[in-house]
């Protein structure tokens, strides 16, 4: 069955939809967010995206603040590795995309159709933080695939100072484990921190660590982690029907 790819300003983000077969069909069955990793766009992870449509979703990528289609002029400048506040630049751009989740969602139901309670969000490296920060403040948000990312900004209103904000979301992290960029240990421990608070659903929460894989991930260890995440989704969007 043919994939259906459309390019559209989604509350003024520029975003690239994908979906198989009937667009409503695939619209009440769930709908997923996916970011990309710094310097990236939405289109890096079209491959991502059309694995979630090929499993039933409703795929969206977007633009993150100061990225693709809205590049910052100075963005060179700006995450140049001696700039003394380029991790101060990245957790704006993580917490600035993050804020903007709550009104694609109001777009994606109130003007596409989408189905309120099935909404998942996920993202890769950059935009796997910006998942745990969206996580912390949007409670419409049911299911998470963050890949290769940290829930710890550095900053106040770090979404790993905030637990309490993530059940009942069926949360999937996944990483690296010789991660040079972005090191394992903070998702693992936060997982750890997340356990007693899933005591009454723990299927909902699961954490992976590719042992072998660096930062770029190994092509055989990002198939698998990507396919996973597809199911995942889909396990936990179509069961929010009854919750």
């Amino acid at each position: 069955m043919n994939l259906h790819t459309s390019r559209l300003s989604l509350a003024g983000a520029p975003a690239l939809t994908v979906h198989q077969g009937s667009r409503e069909e695939a619209l009440e069955r769930g709908t997923v967010l996916f970011f990309h990793g710094l310097n990236g766009s939405k289109e890096v992870h079209e491959r991502e995206l059309n694995l979630f449509a090929e499993h039933g979703l409703f795929a969206v990528g977007v633009d993150a603040v100061g990225h693709g289609e809205r590049r910052y002029p100075d963005f060179s400048i700006r995450f140049a590795d001696d700039n003394p506040r380029v991790d101060e630049e990245f957790a704006g751009v993580v917490q600035a995309t993050a804020r903007e989740v709550p009104a694609l969602l109001d777009a994606l139901v109130q003007e596409h159709g989408a189905t309120p309670r099935r909404m998942g969000i996920g993202g890769a490296s950059m935009g796997g933080f910006i998942t745990y920060a969206a996580l912390a403040e949007e409670r419409r948000l049911r299911v998470a695939v963050p890949l290769i990312a940290s829930p710890e900004l550095g900053r106040a209103g770090s979404p790993h100072e905030r637990p309490e904000r993530f059940f009942p979301v069926a949360l999937f992290s996944q990483t690296a484990g010789r991660d040079e960029v972005v090191p394992p240990r903070q998702a693992r421990e936060f997982h750890a921190r997340l356990e007693p608070f899933y005591a009454q659903a723990p299927e909902r929460l699961r954490y992976r660590e590719f042992p072998e894989s660096s930062h770029m991930m190994r092509p055989q260890d990002w198939k698998e982690a990507t396919k996973d995440a597809a199911e995942w989704l889909v396990r936990f969007l179509a069961s929010e029907a009854a919750r």
